[in-house]
């Protein structure tokens, strides 16, 4: 890392390593973020819900200086970090806090690798997720909420009613 600053990160796991690793960061007091989403799993004798990562294999880290960085990196089960060109790519601190308000409110939520036109801009004004700025946009028909994460190429779908929205 040639220019550590203080911020989010984005680091790549191995496949189904999330939660072990996200427990390690905990060990070595480093902050990280991994969305869950409950979803149903079906199989030939019995349906239950589980807890699964938004985003598998990333997770995103709270780097506090040099040290954390490689800290990281020495973890069983971390890959790399996510990088745009030839820097380790940062992510910004309004799409964490999205991310945490849309995974602590509990809805179904829906995760995208699809394009969506730039949708109209609202804020949530009432409700658990009072000061989320997002888009609506078209889906199946139906409009949705929608939070970009531009880094992951990814989008963030939900249903929500208009009466708790605001046009910027």
């Amino acid at each position: 890392m040639t220019n550590p600053h203080e911020g989010w990160y984005l680091i790549y796991t191995k496949p189904c390593h999330e939660k072990k690793v996200h427990a390690r960061l905990s060990g070595i007091n480093i902050q990280s973020l991994l969305p869950m989403q409950k979803t149903l799993r079906i199989w030939h004798d019995r349906k239950k819900y589980i807890d699964q990562p938004l985003f598998p294999s990333y997770i995103f880290v709270y780097l506090m200086n040099r040290k954390d960085y490689y800290d990281v990196m020495d973890l069983d089960g971390v890959l790399h970090y996510v990088r745009s060109g030839k820097e380790v790519a940062r992510i910004s601190k309004t799409v964490i806090e999205n991310i945490m308000i849309i995974t602590e409110q509990g809805r179904a939520l829906e995760v995208s690798d699809s394009y969506f036109e730039p949708g109209q801009q609202v804020m949530i004004t009432e409700g658990a997720l009072a000061g989320l700025t997002c888009e609506i946009v078209q889906n199946n028909n139906k409009k949705k909420l929608l939070v970009r994460v531009d880094l992951l190429q990814r989008n963030v779908l939900m249903t929500l009613p208009v009466d708790q929205l605001v046009v910027i």
